[in-house]
């Protein structure tokens, strides 16, 4: 049965680039997401715990707890899951391991992921990675009940084949994306904020009717059917596009020029690693990148167990409340992204000095809502909406840290993202740690509050040192030099676009 592709005519190209690109984020977020709630089922927690909700009820119904600095209350929280279920006893920090061991490989891969991509092309490079992931998280359950190493190990490989993505899609948002469309790109980028949304708020019911396995299964099944349809619908650049516009692609080609290299010819230009590494406005980019990356990694790993255990919420609630700040970042990078457009467009004010003041509501402003979030008391619903608008806030990014390696060398943009990426994603391993070590003996304020503290000053401090030494300003190692001249000549076909072959800087 031949399949009719006109139907997919009926929008730009690029538009449906950028969909499948925001499915993308979306499908690689429910296998990376879903272990944090996940892990809540296959390891009940049955111990004797204080909480932050224990505290509270202790407080509202003994007035002399006002007075005493020390309330233990007996709590045991039960999991409805079918019967015959299998669980196990890991330890925190065993548990621990299992959440992080996604991000220690999707560091790795992350460094040269970018590289991958302009080397080889996104689109392949994104297709097999993808596959493999989803293969591989259907097999988590039977991978579990082996053992919880073969876990971690299956989580690390998961993450080795993800960490490839982002960088890969940032190469693609270098040759689709027209300059006065970049943000509505980059927030396409943000689909992981759905992908959490549903993640979170789907685990829970299946949960609890068919058991943690189906959590598992699920997200797996869904990724490898996104598969196909990308590889049918996404290429690597405009040229290489075969059911584009002249039109379309005459104003993409147009509108980036010579910044980007857009030959569909197979060539290998190798980054000019000596001279990203000595650049001072890119290393102010990956610092500001790590700040962003440790509260984004705070409410993926963290908040289920903050909203399951200290403010006591069942898991069904506990999904849900997770994903709402991931949503909030969804929705907010929507708006800073039109509005990021609408300032370029406008030339209203310098790229620099964008970058910089977004930094306020990308990285400042979060931080001191997370200050803020040590000290709610007994008010759990305002912990939950300071959680929300930390992260919502975080949606300036958008025009921020994760495009400003676009505007540094958008012909690099995937190498420069992947470096990025790679150091940033670090805090996926470090905050499980982190957040395991001041909890390991309760869920109370006093244990909570340094996690809060140690995201918060990373927000702010890396916001700053931006500010000191970040630019938007294109760096001269961005362009790449051309050959000889008759390797440039025009094509006898009027429609078909002048292309320079790239060498090696």
């Amino acid at each position: 049965m031949k399949l009719n592709i006109k139907a997919f005519d009926l929008v730009p190209a690029r538009f449906n680039v950028a969909i499948m690109m925001f499915f993308a984020t979306w499908v690689n977020y429910m296998m990376r997401v879903n272990m944090s709630v996940n892990i809540i089922a296959m390891v009940p927690d049955e111990s004797n715990i204080t909480s932050v909700k224990t505290e509270c009820e202790a407080i509202a119904t003994d007035d002399d707890s006002l007075y005493n600095s020390t309330v233990v209350i007996v709590t045991k929280r039960v999991l409805r899951q079918p019967d015959g279920v299998v669980t196990f006893d890991w330890t925190a920090q065993q548990q621990a391991y299992v959440i992080s061991g996604y991000f220690w490989g999707y560091a790795i891969t992350c460094l040269v992921g970018g590289t991958a991509a302009e080397l080889w092309g996104p689109r392949k490079i994104i297709f097999v990675t993808m596959l493999i992931s989803a293969i591989l998280t259907i097999l988590s359950p039977p991978a579990a009940k082996l053992h919880y190493l073969v876990l971690v190990a299956l989580r690390f490989i998961i993450g080795l084949a993800s960490g490839v993505l982002f960088p890969a899609l940032h190469a693609l948002v270098a040759h689709w994306a027209p300059p006065a469309e970049k943000g509505k790109f980059v927030s396409a980028l943000l689909g992981g904020a759905i992908g959490t949304v549903v993640t979170w708020s789907l685990s829970g019911p299946l949960i609890e009717n068919l058991g943690w396995d189906y959590a598992f299964y699920v997200p797996g099944a869904i990724t490898a059917v996104w598969c196909f349809i990308w590889w049918f619908l996404v290429y690597d650049t405009p040229i290489q596009h075969p059911r584009i516009s002249d039109n379309e692609k005459k104003y993409i080609l147009d509108a980036i020029g010579d910044k980007v290299n857009h030959s569909s010819k197979d060539t290998k230009v190798v980054p000019p690693f000596r001279r990203i590494f000595t650049s001072f406005p890119f290393l102010a980019m990956v610092i500001l990148h790590y700040g962003s990356n440790w509260g984004l990694y705070f409410v993926m790993t963290a908040a289920p167990k903050f909203v399951s255990s200290a403010l006591g919420f069942n898991l069904t609630a506990t999904g849900t409340l997770s994903s709402l700040p991931y949503l909030a970042r969804m929705l907010f990078s929507l708006i800073f992204g039109a509005i990021g457009d609408r300032i370029l467009k406008q030339n209203i004010v310098s790229i620099t000095f964008m970058r910089k003041f977004f930094c306020l509501f990308s990285h400042i402003v979060p931080g001191l809502l997370l200050i803020g979030l040590g000290y709610t008391g007994c008010a759990p619903i305002l912990s939950v909406a300071l959680i929300t608008f930390s992260m919502g806030s975080n949606g300036a990014a958008t025009l921020t840290n994760l495009v400003n390696h676009q505007d540094l060398a958008p012909n690099f943009a995937g190498t420069l993202y992947g470096i990025a990426n790679g150091i940033g994603n670090t805090a996926g391993f470090v905050t499980p740690l982190v957040t395991a070590y001041f909890t390991k003996n309760g869920n109370g304020f006093a244990e909570w509050r340094p996690v809060f503290m140690t995201g918060a000053s990373l927000y702010i401090g890396a916001a700053v040192y931006f500010i000191l030494f970040g630019t938007g300003e294109t760096q001269s190692w961005n362009y790449i030099a051309p050959v000889e001249e008759e390797d440039k000549r025009p094509s006898n076909n009027s429609n078909d676009t002048t292309v320079t072959i790239p060498v090696k800087t």
